[in-house]
């Protein structure tokens, strides 16, 4: 009777350290996963269009750390891109350029406040063609232009900015007319590269990586609401571990010095 109970014992025990050596294995992190299976791990950034080119380089250096991982952008108005996450689109973060936008998710439950920042700021510029001959030099000047171009407010936060600044220097009412709106901030900057308006209103970062046009001018931080990008992970990304690890990368040493390169205000 010892010894059946004895051999029961051992059996029950042997059960128990394949059950933990089990779950010690189904432990392993979306990483060590992929270099069992060779698969990439897909993120799906959902950016601001001001933000493209300093998040294209950071993506080279962090892919390069991390050859498991590829990051997709989809780059757009912040307005939009709020409106297709509340519509239940593939996102795993949101990146946006405005407060407000970002702010909506986060009382939809779509972010979590906890997995949320303010990493960056930027300024508003008035830029011109680099061959202009209209002679505008300063907000003031926008008098003389035929044709200004500035993102649709309601949709693209720099075409929010810059009705609000317009407004506030007593301008807005007098250019109204005359204003073309823009998908986002890249086609304000492309109708003004393209001589096909006589200025524009973009954002600093923007317009520096622009040889074809010249900044004339720079709104007074007083004239508009402060230009912070929100930087958050979506609630219902497919893949946590991997976006937070993104979301971390993003605020390091070397991401932020990049954002500066381009133009952008660390808030950190």
């Amino acid at each position: 009777m010892k010894k059946q109970y004895l051999l029961f014992s051992l059996i029950v025990l042997f059960l128990l350290l394949a059950g933990c050596s089990n779950s010690d294995q189904s432990k392993n992190t979306g990483k060590e996963k992929q270099e069992e299976t060779g698969e990439k791990v897909e993120l799906t950034i959902s950016a601001a269009a001001s933000l493209q080119d300093a998040l294209t380089d950071i993506e080279a250096s962090f892919e390069k750390e991390h050859p498991n991982m590829l990051v997709n952008f989809n780059f757009g108005a912040s307005g939009s891109l709020q409106q297709q996450i509340s519509q239940g689109a593939p996102a795993d973060l949101f990146f946006s350029a405005a407060e407000d936008k970002f702010d909506k998710l986060v009382r939809d439950g779509l972010i979590e406040e906890k997995n949320g920042i303010d990493l960056v700021g930027n300024e508003l510029v008035l830029v011109v063609p680099k061959e202009s001959a209209k002679g505008i030099k300063s907000f003031n000047d926008l008098t003389e232009a035929d044709r200004l171009s500035i993102g649709t407010p309601e949709s693209v936060p720099a075409g929010k900015y810059a009705k609000e600044s317009l407004e506030n220097m007593g301008i807005w009412k007098s250019i109204e007319e005359k204003v073309v709106y823009a998908k986002d901030v890249r086609q304000v900057l492309t109708y003004v590269e393209t001589n096909n308006v006589d200025a524009g209103i973009v954002y600093k970062t923007d317009a520096l990586i622009s040889e074809k046009v010249n900044i004339v001018d720079t709104a007074d931080e007083n004239t508009h609401d402060a230009i912070i990008y929100p930087l958050g992970v979506v609630k219902d990304t497919r893949h946590p571990e991997e976006a937070k690890l993104f979301y971390d990368y993003l605020q390091n040493e070397n991401s932020m010095s990049i954002f500066e390169k381009y133009g952008f205000k660390g808030l950190k």
